[in-house]
């Protein structure tokens, strides 16, 4: 049976990544900036940790907070199968911790702290 090598298949430019695999590049490099986050704030890496906090930081980056049900369902609209439960206790655990804040409309948002090391550790 012959299995080609990925420099040997059609169209592969040695150094250039495949097609498709750029969006697959850059969510790499966003994971590497909410691990650093969850680093300064002392708390472990989690999938589901990752998928929360770049929903909150999807939503900052659209200038809103959102609520679980928000996060919820935009998790669920990528396929990652989080229980509701789930996810609100990750919510309230990156309150307790000061990552995120909780406003009066019960929705989240990052921290300022949490914004500044994703902003400072983005990719120029």
């Amino acid at each position: 049976m012959y299995n080609p090598q990925p420099s040997m298949q059609a169209g592969h430019i040695p150094g250039k990544a495949p097609k498709g695999q750029d969006a697959f590049a850059e969510e790499r490099v966003g994971n590497e900036q909410i691990r650093e986050l969850l680093r300064t704030f002392g708390l472990r890496t989690s999938l589901i940790r990752l998928k929360v906090i770049d929903a909150l930081h999807a939503a900052d980056r659209n200038g809103r907070s959102i609520g679980v049900r928000g996060v919820h369902a935009q998790l669920e609209q990528l396929d990652i199968p989080l229980s509701f439960l789930s996810v609100r206790e990750v919510l309230k655990r990156l309150c307790a911790e000061g990552v995120i804040n909780l406003g009066s409309d019960k929705c989240y948002s990052l921290n300022p702290q949490a914004r500044a090391v994703l902003d400072q550790t983005a990719p120029r």
